[in-house]
């Protein structure tokens, strides 16, 4: 490793997980499984992936920890936020997504994860009714009881740092407003107003972990994070932020077979993906203004991949739509469809069918630890704002759109962004271009 000015991952990390859902417990199970050489962590990146650096005789690859000082997974403590009082080990049996063989070895320590009351405003997710929820006075009330669940949690447990990660259901749209959103000082008028149209209670964790010291990933499509004044905030207590949305299933296909069609130059007349599952997630969706919010977020993944400006005969007049069905015996076993229509040599038309059954839990447990393990390390590189690098891991990666920035959906050109990142705080040069 060549010395950088990262400080090194001393001391616990406290992972802080906003939602005990399917996502979460699956995820808690799996770094408590894997620490005790129980279970391996497939699909993380920082625990498998290894990546170039140096160019001609200097060239080696080499895991990420190997290049930058990344946390232990025995360096990580767990709490919670959520609607329901059930414990982590109750949730993970409750979710069905893993056996209860590989539940009941670590059994002792998902028992000990009781969750703290949630900051909760039933408005925002019709379809749930939990009772393990704040009483609060107005939305400034419910940001400072979440400040205080931080500062116990770090004061109970130990640990050094804390990293604040929504896990939790997708709420209903909140359209950017600069009246509202715009400046750090309005939002702050907002949430003493209790203006609850515009002010999520997820805006409410975020500004709470950001007064913390501690990063914040958003794991759902929600506004959250990805407003001016939230990114004002960011700059100013000098804290990494990421989101929106982890990408799971249907637009990681997406976003890494999209890039097959711009690059082979064929033509698109419309994609069609609808979305089969029945987990509490599929529920909160089963509600139209949840799923616009859910919508949003995928379907800005192709638009920015073929852009009907950079190829006009190919891609000036595709169709796009996105559907989610909520279909309870699917449970957590989410079925992506995705029928894509594309042209080629002098028009004549193509089909591609892509039927996707994964398991939605199983795909996001390795994005949440790589998300935790990566942000944690941007905030000790001194890196704060927006974490573009961290792209890959998102449906809906965050950009200045005051700006007109283009997102970077490519699943390749994020691969490239991530690994440069890496070299960067590694202490080598950033040598690969985004094309």
């Amino acid at each position: 490793m060549k010395t950088t000015n990262v400080k090194p991952a001393t001391g616990k990390l406290g992972v802080m997980v906003v939602g005990l859902g399917a996502v979460s417990t699956t995820f808690i199970t799996g770094v408590l499984m894997a620490r005790k050489g129980l279970a391996k962590p497939v699909g993380s990146m920082t625990q498998y992936d290894k990546m170039r650096v140096g160019r001609g005789a200097e060239k080696q690859y080499l895991h990420y920890k190997d290049i930058v000082p990344i946390a232990d997974l025995k360096d990580i403590e767990f709490a919670a936020w959520d609607v329901y009082p059930a414990n982590a080990y109750e949730s993970a049996i409750n979710a069905e997504v893993l056996k209860e063989k590989d539940i009941n070895p670590v059994k002792d320590e998902l028992l000990a994860i009781k969750p703290l009351k949630a900051a909760f405003d039933k408005n925002y997710a019709k379809r749930l009714d939990g009772d393990n929820v704040k009483q609060c006075k107005d939305r400034w009330d419910m940001m400072e009881q979440i400040r205080a669940d931080i500062r116990n949690f770090k004061a109970e447990s130990g640990v050094d740092r804390v990293v604040v990660l929504w896990a939790a259901s997708t709420e209903i749209y909140v359209a950017p407003d600069m009246k509202y959103h715009g400046t750090l000082a309005a939002l702050e008028a907002a949430m003493k107003a209790d203006d609850t149209a515009h002010i999520a209670p997820s805006m409410c964790y975020a500004y709470a972990a950001l007064k913390e010291d501690a990063p914040f990933v958003m794991g759902a499509p929600n506004t959250t994070v990805d407003i001016p004044a939230m990114w004002e905030l960011a700059e100013e207590t000098k804290i990494p932020i990421a989101g929106k949305d982890f990408k799971t299933g249907q637009t990681l296909v997406k976003s890494g077979f999209a890039p097959i069609i711009g690059t082979r130059m064929l033509g698109l007349s419309g994609w069609f993906s609808t979305n089969i599952l029945g987990n509490r997630d599929g529920l909160v969706l089963d509600e139209p203004a949840n799923f616009r919010t859910k919508e949003v977020s995928k379907l800005s993944t192709l638009e920015s991949i073929l852009v009907a400006e950079e190829q006009p005969d190919l891609y000036s007049d595709y169709f796009h739509k996105v559907r989610i069905n909520y279909y309870p015996p699917r449970n957590d076993n989410k079925e992506g469809w995705d029928n894509i229509d594309i042209f080629g040599w002098m028009g004549y038309p193509m089909q591609i069918k892509i039927n996707f059954l994964c398991r939605d839990s199983i795909l996001a447990a390795p994005l949440c630890l790589d998300l935790v393990l990566l942000i944690d390390l941007a905030h000790r590189a001194g890196r704060y704002g927006t974490q573009r690098f961290l792209s890959f891991y998102l449906k809906s990666p965050m950009h200045d759109y005051t700006q007109d920035e283009v997102p970077v959906n490519h699943l390749f050109q994020q691969y490239v962004m991530l690994k440069n990142a890496i070299r960067e705080m590694g202490g080598y040069e950033a040598d690969e271009e985004i094309d």
